[in-house]
């Protein structure tokens, strides 16, 4: 109205203090989670140096018997494995060992025999860093296990012996074109990723070789035991 004295709406302002504050605490959660990523570089660091060196850095005319499969295939957590009384068993106990894997089924022909006998041998073959592989053997059906080839599998010092699906196991190995899931000897990092497929009927001196040099590459990093 006329003649009425002019009103003013004060509003309220921002305070300086808590901007001050919010601004503090934004900085202090980023600089947390900065140092949180170093220190995590810092443990992965000797991996991923070793990874390097064997995978980039290769020196002239050094050649790989066994297939690199780049980039490597982790195992899955859903794995859904079990003991042969059908207990499930979690994919994660694989890790912290390397791992000499092979697929078989409860026949386990000749061929099946051959690859089982590889594996205890070429294990033996690493001497003194043999403790820091575990032979692992994969069966892909249900049937139950002849007493020879379950004492077979006992045999000092003992493979771990699992079942799991052949359709899902096919989901984290994989054989060269051509060939079956059960032809190869598959390997796989004490971090639980397969890294490297034998060929088929491998020379075992050859592979040895292969094995040296993960095992010398992994040495500052990778310990005896789970």
């Amino acid at each position: 109205m006329a003649g009425d004295p002019l009103s003013f709406t004060v509003h309220s302002m921002p305070d300086p203090g808590a901007a001050v504050a919010d601004a503090t605490v934004q900085r202090r959660t980023a600089m947390g989670r900065l140092k949180m990523l170093m220190v995590l570089l810092v443990c992965a660091s000797p991996v991923i140096a070793s990874y390097f060196t064997y995978f980039v850095i290769r020196p002239e005319g050094r050649t790989n018997y066994s297939t690199l499969i780049t980039p490597v295939r982790e195992l899955p957590a859903a794995l859904p494995l079990a003991d042969l009384d059908g207990k499930p068993v979690p994919a994660a106990s694989l890790r912290g060992q390397w791992l000499l894997v092979i697929a078989v089924d409860a026949d386990c022909d000749a061929a099946c025999e051959k690859r089982l006998f590889l594996q205890r041998q070429l294990r033996e073959m690493m001497g003194r860093e043999r403790e820091r592989i575990d032979k692992v053997v994969l069966f892909t059906d249900r049937a139950p296990l002849r007493p020879e080839l379950t004492a077979a599998l006992n045999t000092t010092p003992a493979a771990t012996v699992l079942r799991v699906p052949a359709e899902a196991l096919a989901g984290w190995l994989a054989p060269e074109p051509g060939q079956p899931l059960d032809a190869h000897l598959y390997i796989v990092d004490p971090m639980g990723n397969w890294m490297m497929r034998a060929p088929v009927e491998p020379d075992p001196l050859k592979l040895k070789k292969d094995l040296d040099r993960l095992l010398r590459g992994s040495s500052s990093w990778d310990q005896p035991g789970r």
